[in-house]
């Protein structure tokens, strides 16, 4: 029983990550955007203008990804930077029309999927679903590992998505 127990988990972590991975294709074939470059863009775009740093907080990435994500964005022509006005230090972010249709192609995100039906559940169903998934980093040696909360099985400031 235990051997089995083990291998239905395996089996279930599999179909987490491949699902990851199709999701990451889907809006890949669609925008040619990295899940991580689709949420940046949604930041952008329920904020309006904004600066890097408050995507960064908002999604908690790390500055310089953010930054490596918007460099992306903006040669794509999907966002531009205007230095701001008042503080002249700051950049402010806003969408433009390609960056606004990527989005309005965009299938539903894995990430705001799962996060919609995680946060429907009872509180003390989320909090063992949180305990259980540290626990299996635990045993798979990744306690360790920075991660972003990103549903995504690739980096997640790189260029172009996988």
């Amino acid at each position: 029983m235990d051997a089995e127990l083990s291998t239905l988990t395996l089996r279930a972590l599999r179909r987490v990550l491949r699902a990851t991975e199709i999701g990451s294709r889907q809006i890949a074939t669609t925008t040619g955007l990295t899940p991580s470059q689709l949420l940046v863009l949604r930041e952008i775009d329920l904020r309006g203008r904004t600066t890097p740093s408050t995507i960064a907080q908002a999604l908690q990435f790390s500055q310089a990804t953010i930054t490596a994500i918007v460099d992306r964005l903006v040669s794509l022509g999907f966002a531009q930077r205007q230095r701001s006005e008042v503080d002249k230090r700051q950049f402010h972010l806003s969408l433009l029309s390609e960056g606004m249709k990527a989005l309005a192609d965009a299938p539903d995100p894995l990430q705001m999927r799962f996060t919609n039906r995680f946060e429907a559940l009872p509180m003390w169903e989320r909090a063992m679903i949180l305990a259980a998934t540290e626990r299996l980093a635990m045993l798979m040696d990744a306690q360790n590992i920075d991660a972003a909360p990103l549903l995504d099985g690739g980096q997640i400031d790189r260029a172009e998505p996988q």
